[in-house]
């Protein structure tokens, strides 16, 4: 049978309602959450989306974006 807790300070405690007896033997099998998605994971539905962008736009992004001069 399989029973879920969490860890507080270091002491695996049980969910809520489940009880074992003194002294029984366990075995913990951590489980950990999954791994963070990348940058280009997250925004993966929106890359590519804009397709009419200027040539230099990465070049010169801040001139476009905030009117300094081009590079």
């Amino acid at each position: 049978m399989v029973y879920k807790g969490h860890v507080h300070r270091g002491v695996v405690v049980l969910d809520e309602g489940i009880s074992l007896p003194e002294g029984a033997e366990v075995q913990v099998e951590p489980v950990f959450p999954e791994t963070v998605p990348t940058l280009a994971e997250q925004f993966r539905d929106i890359i590519g989306i804009i397709d009419d962008l200027p040539e230099d736009f990465a070049e010169n992004h801040d001139h476009y974006i905030h009117g300094v001069p081009k590079r």
